[in-house]
């Protein structure tokens, strides 16, 4: 089985399960992009736009995503992006930890299939939850994006040990300007460790 077929059975498997937020929601909001992209872009939940649409990254964050990528010659052809949460919380409020609980393992299967070599998560939601090993206990005990933003580190999911590279979220960037420059900056560096395979061994 392709990974694009494994994705697509993994999409029915999620879409049928009775998730926390599914009734609330407009669309399951599962993933978009390459399934043997080396690079998957990981955010926290689904927004208003995304219900919608039933895609991540579609609104203003989404087109700010797309720039930034452009910027380093990188399109969606080249990257894979997914959300925690395959539902939007409603009025985006915070995720309650039984929600994130639930959807951890659709979200773990989904990175297996796709076996990315880096991890780009997205604000510090994201952040905090891949580097605490995918569990809500292990949230509180990471930096945040402030902190952590731009910098190589490993987590394990699943068995296997992922590159993974914290970045600020493009909501974050649509809100304050001045971070701009330096997301700039750590985007540059995805290139970077997609061409020196020596970062993925350290």
């Amino acid at each position: 089985m392709s990974k694009h077929e494994a994705l697509h059975e993994l999409q029915k498997k999620t879409a049928e399960a009775n998730l926390p937020l599914k009734e609330t929601a407009t669309n399951l909001v599962f993933g978009k992009g390459n399934p043997d992209a080396e690079i998957l872009f990981l955010g926290e939940a689904p927004g208003k736009f995304e219900d919608a649409q039933g895609i991540p990254f579609v609104g203003a964050a989404g087109k700010l995503l797309d720039e930034m990528l452009n910027k380093i010659n990188l399109t969606l052809n080249d990257i894979y992006i997914a959300n925690i949460l395959k539902y939007r919380p409603p009025n985006n409020r915070e995720p309650q930890p039984e929600e994130i609980r639930a959807h951890t393992p659709y979200l773990v299967e989904q990175i297996k299939i796709i076996q990315p070599k880096i991890i780009i998560t997205l604000g510090n939601y994201a952040t905090k939850f891949i580097l605490g090993g995918c569990t809500v206990e292990g949230m509180a005990a990471v930096n945040g994006i402030t902190t952590l933003h731009g910098k190589e580190k490993k987590a394990t999911i699943a068995g296997k040990e992922y590159l993974i590279i914290p970045m600020y979220h493009p909501a974050a960037l649509i809100y304050d300007r001045t971070l701009r420059p330096v997301a700039d900056e750590d985007f540059k560096k995805i290139k970077d460790a997609l061409g020196q395979k020596s970062l993925l061994a350290y």
